[in-house]
C-alpha cells in the first residue's frame, strides 16, 4: 500500500496504455483518479474515481489536480492542436501545485524529429520543463503491441523504412515502467528514461515474427516516399495525418528507433519482452496503413 498521504491521477485511462497503468496501480491498492473526457467511460477500478478531465479545460483540469502529488500524463490523441492542448494541461497540473508529472512521450523527441509527431512530444517536454513542475519523461519505441496493425489485407507490410530497425517496445512493459517512477519518482525527477524492446528489428523481422506466431504469410516490401503517399491517398486523411503516417517508416529508415536501451530492465527489474512474445499475448488488431 502507498503511504495514504499521497495522492496519483492517471490521464488516458480508457486507453490501452494508461488502462494498463490504472489498473496495476489498483492491484497495488493504490487509490487514484482517473481523468477523462467522459468519466462515465473511466474503468471501473477499486479505489479509483473517475472525474471530468478533458486536456483542453483548463479550469475542470486545476480543479481534478489540486492537491494531487503525482500525475500520469499519456499523450491526448493525434491532433493539429495537440501541443496547444498538452500545454492546457500543464499549466492546469502547474497552477494546481502537482507534485512530479510522469509524461509519455517518444523516442528521440527533438523539433526536426523525422516522426513528424515527435516534434509534438519534444514542445510538450518543453513546455513542462518550462512550468516548474518536477518531471519524468519516458520516451518509447513504436508499440511492439501495434506491429500486426502494420501488414494490409494482403499480408503485405508497405512502407518507405528500408532495412532500417526500430526497437519496439511492448506496452505492458511502459506501463510497469510507468508504475514503478509513480510509486517512487524522486530518484528520476528531471530523467528522461528512453524505452525500448530488446532488440532492433527491420520490417522484414517484425513480418517473420508475424507469421511465425500466427502462422499467416506475412512479408514486407520497400516502398519510395512517392509510393507511400500515394498508397495511402485514398484514406481521406489531412497532410499532417499523412505525413505522420509515412514519417513512421521514415523515422525506421534513417536509423532514429533503432537504438537499444537497458531502461525498461532498469526501472522494472525484468527485461523487455521479445516481440514474439508481445504478439503471442495479443489478440491482432484490425489491418490498417
Amino acid at each position: 500500500m502507498a503511504p495514504p498521504e499521497v495522492t496519483y491521477a492517471v490521464t488516458g485511462a480508457t486507453g490501452r496504455l494508461g488502462g494498463r497503468i490504472a489498473r496495476r496501480l489498483a492491484a497495488a491498492g493504490i487509490e487514484q483518479t482517473l481523468l477523462a473526457r467522459t468519466p462515465a467511460r473511466a474503468p471501473e477500478l477499486p479505489g479509483a474515481t473517475a472525474v471530468p478531465g478533458a486536456y483542453g479545460d483548463h479550469e475542470a483540469l486545476v480543479r481534478s489536480l489540486r492537491g494531487t502529488d503525482r500525475v500520469l500524463m499519456v499523450s491526448a490523441s493525434e491532433s493539429p492542436d495537440r501541443v496547444q492542448q498538452h500545454r492546457t494541461f500543464i499549466d492546469a497540473a502547474a497552477r494546481a501545485g502537482v507534485a512530479h508529472l510522469v509524461y509519455i512521450s517518444f523516442c528521440g523527441a527533438a523539433p526536426d524529429a523525422t516522426f513528424t509527431l515527435a516534434r509534438d512530444h519534444w514542445h510538450t517536454e518543453q513546455h513542462i520543463r518550462a512550468s516548474g513542475v518536477p518531471f519524468t519523461f519516458l520516451r518509447d519505441n513504436l508499440y511492439a503491441d501495434f506491429m500486426t496493425g502494420l501488414v494490409g489485407d494482403d499480408g503485405v507490410i508497405r512502407g518507405p523504412a528500408g532495412d532500417g530497425r526500430a526497437a519496439v517496445v511492448a506496452q505492458d512493459d511502459i506501463a510497469d515502467a510507468a508504475v514503478a517512477v509513480l510509486r517512487d519518482p524522486a530518484p528520476h525527477a528531471g530523467r528522461v528514461h528512453e524505452l525500448t524492446g530488446p532488440e532492433a528489428l527491420t520490417l522484414t523481422d517484425v513480418a517473420t515474427a508475424i507469421t511465425k506466431v500466427t502462422g499467416r504469410p506475412v512479408t514486407y516490401v520497400p516502398e519510395t516516399l512517392e509510393e507511400a503517399y500515394a498508397s495511402r491517398a485514398g484514406y481521406g486523411a489531412p497532410d499532417w495525418q499523412l505525413d505522420a503516417w509515412v514519417s513512421t517508416y521514415t523515422a525506421i529508415g534513417d536509423g532514429s528507433l533503432a537504438g537499444v536501451s537497458t531502461a525498461v530492465q532498469d526501472l522494472t527489474g525484468h527485461p523487455a519482452t521479445p516481440l514474439e512474445q508481445v504478439l503471442r499475448a495479443e489478440p491482432a488488431p484490425a489491418p490498417g496503413s
